[in-house]
């Protein structure tokens, strides 16, 4: 198994994307089938407050994460390349940096949440009546910080070093634990907000516990080794330059729902925030084999990357794109057609249904363009292109999202449908926009040559 990252050099390409692509993909439906499930359990056993709630503590959680990618992505990156120049003395010693910020992270964000709950919650776009559903989530969520940011950040470390089966076992049984309990917690028992955010926590618990299992295994190339818990400058500063874009994507959302949840509070109440509460994690249904995709070509860039192979990264992007594509144009028609039974799953309430089906096939209008952009980034975080991969991360939700969002609704009187409007005029431009990035990068790197 030590041995297993060398065919990110050597084997074919089209088989080394779907094997690592595809549990990482199976990973990211198992985790939109959560979302969607535990959003399910809360508009059926608790009401469109609990889902509004729910989607109030959504970009906390967002920018927690955020960090834990960062460090992630960053470490894991650097790792491939490591591998790929054969630097196995150095990769250890990376994953053990990874290993304390991400332990750091996890109790700085936990202690600080469960002194100011309520405040981060109304700053966070919390009406009145949600209030007391965000906060009551919120205060256990905010206790599972303490290992919650660990699972996010180590799964990379199982993609760098090939092993994409596993860090796909880790998540499935997350979600899996955390979906059974959701229906004992909020049903059976009727423990209400409080049991979806307990349920939640203890399925981050579960794989935390499996992930470290996983790194004290001896036979692992990545191990967890007490004496490399040191932070290194030589280390931190490559890393997080590179991970940075995954906390721009990450928190970038989470700075855009902030200004979303309040634009959708003034201008259609609590209702708006419900509506865009489902469609969200729809959306987040969409994206997640996109996100599969992307790690899994990860490794194989950053590898072929720090062996110098030209051409195999030219032709893990090509292939990288003809499956995006494939699938968002599938996904697109499927959600269009089917966009009032999805709705209908959430919640019993006529009105929300009608909306909700109407706003969802506007904002995943043009999401089939998505899987470029996210592409076109993850190549730049595997080859360590920090400036531009920031970039990338931040386009759609700080720098075209956000201003629509303030912009579009005073345009026409488009007033809520301006809000939902933004979405696909942010994909489109998105895509062409990432489009000239990786031209540039290419060319640059005179990868375009071999």
């Amino acid at each position: 198994m030590a041995e297993k990252h060398k065919e990110l050099g050597t084997a074919n390409i089209k088989y080394l994307l779907l094997k690592l692509s595809v549990p990482s993909m199976l990973a990211m439906f198992g985790n939109a089938i959560y979302n969607i499930v535990d959003t399910i359990f809360v508009g059926r056993g608790i009401g469109a407050l609990g889902i509004a709630g729910v989607a109030i503590v959504l970009p906390v959680m967002a920018i927690v994460s955020s960090f834990a990618h960062m460090i992630g992505i960053g470490t894991g990156t650097l790792i491939s390349r490591q591998l790929g120049r054969k630097q196995l003395d150095e990769v250890n010693r990376t994953a053990g940096n990874g290993f304390l910020m991400v332990i750091i992270v996890g109790l700085v964000f936990s202690v600080i949440g469960l002194l100011f709950t309520e405040q981060i919650m109304v700053l966070f776009g919390a009406t009145p009546s949600i209030l007391p559903y965000a906060v009551e989530y919120s205060e256990v969520v905010f206790i599972g910080m303490l290992w919650f940011p660990f699972c996010v950040s180590s799964n990379n470390y199982l993609r760098a070093e090939g092993n994409a089966r596993q860090a796909m076992t880790a998540m499935l049984l997350g979600f899996g634990v955390n979906v059974v309990l959701d229906y004992f917690f909020i049903f059976p028992l009727g423990m209400g907000m409080r049991g979806a955010a307990l349920a939640t926590i203890i399925g981050k618990m579960a794989t935390f516990v499996y992930l470290v299992f996983y790194f004290l295994q001896p036979h692992h190339v990545i191990k967890f080794q007490w004496h490399t818990l040191r932070l290194n400058k030589r280390i931190i500063k490559p890393s997080l330059s590179v991970g940075l874009s995954g906390f721009g994507m990450r928190s970038s959302s989470s700075f855009a729902n902030v200004v979303l949840n309040h634009t959708l509070g003034a201008l259609g109440g609590d209702m708006a925030i419900a509506v865009f509460g489902i469609v969200y994690k729809i959306t987040l249904f969409f994206g997640m084999p996109l996100f599969g995709l992307m790690q899994g070509m990860q490794p194989i860039i950053g590898f072929n990357f720090g062996a110098d192979n030209r051409e195999r990264i030219m032709r893990t992007i090509k292939l990288t794109f003809r499956y995006a594509i494939g699938y968002g144009v599938i996904a697109v028609v499927f959600f269009m057609l089917f966009a009032q039974p999805i709705v209908g799953l959430f919640t019993l309430e006529r009105e929300i249904i009608v909306e909700g089906t109407r706003v969802l096939r506007i904002v995943i209008a043009m999401m089939w363009l998505m899987g470029i952009s996210h592409a076109i980034m993850g190549v730049h975080q595997a080859m360590g292109q920090s400036k531009a991969s920031f970039v990338l991360a931040i386009l759609r939700w700080v720098l075209l999202i956000t201003p629509l969002i303030l912009i579009l609704p005073n345009l026409f009187n488009l007033g809520l449908d301006g809000v939902w409007l933004a979405f696909p005029i942010a994909d489109f431009v998105g895509a062409i926009v990432a489009l000239i990035i990786l031209y540039f990068t290419l060319k640059k790197k005179r990868i375009f040559q071999q």
